[in-house]
């Protein structure tokens, strides 16, 4: 009774549009008669719904207040035939993924979509009704609320141009509880749109509501005549409408990254010692237990947060997600991978770098080298800073470091690069004060793994015969993971030493010559 009290008071605020067909493409919506939950009250854990992936399935379970959550070890993925409910089969989950005590996300393998995928609970046999299902080529996956109170989403399959600005009269932002059924729906101005970001504007009834994870109401986008879009989006994370005058930190970094646990600690540690404050991680679909050692490095007073982003080909997304995150307490934000770190050959100290820029100045752009191998045919013990001294000789593309105030409210990026308010311009730092080293080309026993990692940007994964000339791949490799002969020697035409021997002389001990992320 008291769920649907709380239903009846979310619909309450809501207007009801007349005449209004607003159908959208629900997958399946599986009756599980035969299906016994946990317990016969509304208070038990519940699939809230599914999004299927091309190669699995992402089931999010909603938690009651004090529950304790499931682990990996707690659970099966089960699967069941059409019309039929007699379980298939059962696998164990690649993940199980949480980020609050209501909510945790859990990753099946996608048997095919003719199977339907519900959770089984290992200690009494109880499997939980299967909810909504939907496809991810076309949903809103994520949203929050901005300081200025507009709501931002995170669509896909809008289909729009990258890097430009669409007509925003074009669409309407949609809020409501049920898209597919209920006529009961709020519809709201469309500020900006572009890529896969929009901006609306947010009901007033909506942000009274908008503080509670368990709420129901969600956020979607439709063009004009057109139906609405699936949404798992809920606008319940809010940042803070009044925040401090005086950031807490003047230099952040952002990064998005799969089954990199290997190497972050070095990447951590290095950037403090340089005078990174704050780390945020954008985790997409680790399964090497990289939140352990998230929690371990924050237990060393690293201030690093990870956030579970689980879904594929935004990285776009992720990093505008992120900029809104790090506003409210950095000055600068630099958006790089967990292989890449800054060099100052200079020997001038990062605060100064950014202290000295003038106050119109919103984007630093740091051209990356790219090494090789450099003759290694192992991973190298001491980490990849003492390790690969071989690059290319040219530059290849810039990442940014950015004011995240500064950038306009579309929100619009290439990943590399954001768009900036007016008033607001960009330089390109040189290459002699900061530059990327960028360790893209490792031993062959790392560098294979890109080929079975999804990519996380709009282009190609590397074993899909497609876009072969993108920069993104490996010139000269293909789309299989075989090794060439002369891996170790490729990639190597300058070798540069610089920051090697800038990482040995401030950071080794002197007694063991050990550095900090070997102990």
């Amino acid at each position: 009774m008291k769920h649907r009290a709380k239903e009846e008071e979310e619909e309450n605020k809501l207007v009801q549009i007349l005449g209004g067909n607003f159908r959208q493409r629900l997958i399946s919506s599986w009756q599980t008669q035969g299906l016994k939950s946990i317990s016969g009250d509304s208070s038990a854990v519940s699939i809230r719904e599914t999004v299927l992936f091309p190669d699995q399935a992402l089931i999010f379970l909603k938690y009651p207040q004090a529950a304790p959550l499931f682990t990996k070890d707690d659970i099966d993925c089960v699967y069941f035939s059409p019309n039929s409910t007699q379980p298939h089969l059962n696998l164990q989950p690649y993940s199980i993924d949480s980020e609050d005590h209501y909510l945790q996300i859990v990753r099946c393998p996608l048997q095919t979509r003719v199977f339907t995928t519900s959770i089984g609970i290992k200690s009494n046999g109880h499997l939980l009704p299967i909810g909504p299902t939907f496809c991810w080529d076309s949903l809103a996956y994520e949203a929050l609320i901005d300081y200025d109170n507009t709501t931002i989403v995170f669509v896909k399959g809008l289909n729009l141009p990258p890097k430009r600005v669409m007509d925003p009269s074009q669409f309407e932002c949609v809020y409501g509880r049920d898209f597919t059924t209920s006529n009961i729906l709020l519809l709201a101005e469309v500020i900006s749109i572009g890529q896969e970001i929009v901006r609306c504007k947010t009901p007033l009834s909506i942000l009274s509501d908008s503080q509670s994870v368990n709420s129901s109401i969600k956020v979607s986008v439709r063009g004009v005549d057109k139906p609405v879009i699936s949404s798992v989006a809920r606008p319940y994370r809010r940042l803070d409408h009044n925040p401090p005058s005086r950031k807490q930190h003047q230099m952040c970094v952002c990064t998005m990254l799969r089954n990199q646990a290997r190497i972050l600690r070095e990447w951590v540690m290095y950037h403090a010692h340089i005078g990174v404050q704050s780390w945020f991680i954008y985790d997409n679909n680790s399964n090497d237990d990289l939140s352990s050692l998230i929690e371990l490095l924050d237990d060393e007073n690293f201030n690093i947060t990870r956030h579970a982003w689980p879904w594929i080909k935004t990285q776009e997304a992720g990093f505008a997600h992120c900029a809104l995150r790090a506003k409210d307490s950095c000055e600068w934000v630099g958006f790089i991978d967990v292989d890449e770190f800054l060099y100052f050959p200079s020997g001038l100290p990062l605060h100064d770098v950014i202290g000295n820029l003038t106050s119109n100045v919103a984007e630093v752009r740091v051209w990356c080298h790219n090494f090789g191998p450099s003759g290694l045919k192992r991973v190298p013990a001491k980490g990849v800073l003492l390790g690969y001294t071989c690059r290319m000789a040219a530059p290849e593309r810039h990442k940014s470091i950015v004011r995240p105030e500064a950038l306009n409210s579309t929100l619009i990026n290439s990943v590399h690069h954001f768009h900036l308010r007016s008033g607001f311009e960009f330089v390109n730092m040189e290459r002699n004060v900061l530059v990327i080293n960028h360790y893209k080309y490792q031993v062959w026993e790392v560098f294979k793994e890109k080929f079975h990692r999804r990519s996380p940007t709009y282009s190609s994964d590397w074993q899909d015969n497609e876009n072969l000339e993108s920069k993104d791949r490996t010139p000269g490799l293909g789309t299989e993971a075989v090794e060439p002969p002369d891996w170790s020697t490729r990639f190597c035409e300058v070798v540069d030493t610089g920051l090697r021997d800038q990482v040995v002389e401030m950071l080794s001990d002197p007694k063991t010559q050990m550095l900090p992320w070997q102990k």
